[in-house]
């Protein structure tokens, strides 16, 4: 930071008086000298001399405006409002996608998991969720996993509310979510329980986000029982397969459990990890 020089006179008369010495060596100390070098002030020197006018009774000096135009939010990236159901690579792979979090306890360990088998994912979240524990939102991004957003109130009937009430769920995520990351992108929106309208997917699409559905659905939000849950998934997967599964939502332990299965299965069954369609 470069601080204006001072205007002032630099020197300082100094009385005989013991008590006007100190009230001149302040004043001088204060005092902007025109032959001061502005590039050896601290950064905080400004706020230190306006406080220390304030104390003496002294104005402050008004602000610098700044002229520089403000800068222009960028536009949304254009996406397709179909949605998608596969993975953008394509072949042999797979994307894997993990809704309802960030999760204090689930989401920690999924992402952990995930990190000793060098996989991506998608993590679709709750926009209080999301508000609640943006530590764990940005931990998500750092490790180079993608977000979605799952609406703010999880409603699977919100395809038959008014579409008002469809973009402020929307609309109010996105808010929650971008506040968490720190702007991180959003590149999806997942309608809870599919609950998509021909509306939400139009205003999703305008906001960057391509709704994401998705194949293989092992029903893990049932609590079946881990076991169940990797069955259903091998016998639904196939190539370029969107999956569905959870780190949100309660407890979440059979999801993990199923998901310790199936990252080393997919693994030997030869099958790349790629995110969905964007």
């Amino acid at each position: 930071m470069h601080s204006k020089r001072g205007s002032r006179p630099g020197t300082v008369a100094i009385s005989a008086a013991a008590g006007t010495v100190a009230v001149g060596l302040l004043t001088a100390f204060i005092g902007t000298g025109s032959g001061a070098a502005a590039s050896s002030r601290h950064p905080g020197w400004e706020q230190s001399v306006r406080a220390a006018r304030v104390q003496q009774g002294a104005p402050a000096p008004a602000e610098k405006q700044s002229h520089a135009e403000p800068a222009k939010p960028k536009a949304p990236r254009k996406v397709s409002r179909k949605i998608s159901h596969h993975t953008a690579a394509g072949g042999h792979s797979v994307s894997l996608t993990l809704d309802d979090g960030p999760h204090p306890e689930w989401t920690p360990r999924m992402l952990d998991l995930l990190s000793q088998y060098h996989v991506k994912a998608t993590f679709c979240l709750i926009g209080p969720n999301a508000e609640r524990y943006p530590k764990l939102v940005r931990r998500i991004v750092a490790e180079g996993h993608r977000l979605c957003n799952h609406s703010v109130d999880h409603d699977t009937g919100m395809d038959h509310k008014s579409v008002a009430y469809q973009k402020r769920q929307i609309r109010d995520a996105k808010r929650m979510i971008d506040k968490a990351s720190g702007g991180a992108p959003l590149h999806y929106y997942r309608a809870p329980g599919g609950a998509f309208t021909p509306a939400s997917r139009r205003m999703a699409a305008e906001q960057g986000m391509r709704p994401l559905g998705w194949i293989v659905d092992p029903g893990d939000w049932q609590l079946p029982g881990a076991e169940a849950i990797v069955r259903h998934a091998k016998e639904q997967m196939e190539d370029g397969a969107v999956v569905l599964l959870h780190d949100g939502g309660g407890d979440r332990s059979e999801s993990y459990q199923a998901l310790q299965q199936l990252l080393p299965w997919l693994k030997e069954q030869g099958y790349s990890f790629s995110f969905p369609k964007a």
